[in-house]
């Protein structure tokens, strides 16, 4: 019998493939982009993860979405030094969600109260972050030169220790789900809907980079 982490994996391979292929990424992590222009996508990044882990905070006694609750992933410290490392003690006054931004964190807090769709948006950020977002890291460090304490915190988690085995653990945990295949359908559109919005976020980032060049 095949598992639920590999019906989702599988039925969202293609959603995840073409996120990984956005033309703001190729920019990137081809060297083409200032710092700043990376700064964008980690101030994007930093209230898209305010929303999710706000909803982990809120979802952390509850019986189903509570155990994927994971305190040692919060993101905001790390994503707040890098936005210190990257535009200085005056980000806050620099950043500002855009519209794409807006409508992925309105779709977070809109399926919040629903576990399934908790674990949909914690699974396609976090996972994503925890496999190719470590080769993002070793990139963006030789890119801009950034080494430990900012710039590239976002991507570090050693509260987590080894990323091979909590990974497994995390899909051992949705194997553990008791979804029927009505609800798995549910949550894999959910996945592939956090993917788009993902996505959306990328395309509107390059236009921002390009209109400020």
């Amino acid at each position: 019998m095949t598992s639920f982490s590999e019906i989702l994996r599988n039925a969202t391979w293609g959603d995840h493939e073409s996120a990984e292929d956005e033309t703001y990424l190729k920019e990137l992590m081809g060297g083409r982009l200032s710092a700043e222009g990376y700064g964008e996508m980690v101030a994007q990044h930093y209230f898209a993860y305010l929303a999710l882990d706000g909803a982990a905070k809120s979802l952390a006694e509850h019986p189903v979405a509570g155990r994927f609750v994971f305190p040692e992933l919060y993101r905001q410290e790390a994503l707040e030094l890098d936005l210190l490392t990257v535009y200085g003690e005056g980000w806050r006054e620099r950043v500002m969600p855009s519209k794409s931004t807006r409508t992925l964190v309105a779709r977070i807090e809109q399926v919040a109260d629903w576990p399934g769709g908790y674990i949909a948006h914690h699974y396609t950020r976090y996972m994503g972050d925890l496999s190719g977002g470590q080769f993002i890291r070793m990139e963006l460090e030789k890119i801009y030169g950034y080494a430990r304490d900012g710039g590239v915190e976002f991507y570090r988690f050693d509260a987590v220790g080894s990323l091979p085995r909590f990974k497994t653990e995390y899909r051992d945990r949705l194997d553990a789900l008791e979804l029927d295949e009505r609800e798995q359908q549910r949550v894999i559109r959910e996945v592939k809907l956090a993917y788009q919005l993902n996505t959306e976020v990328l395309a509107e980032l390059l236009h921002t980079v390009k209109a400020a060049a």
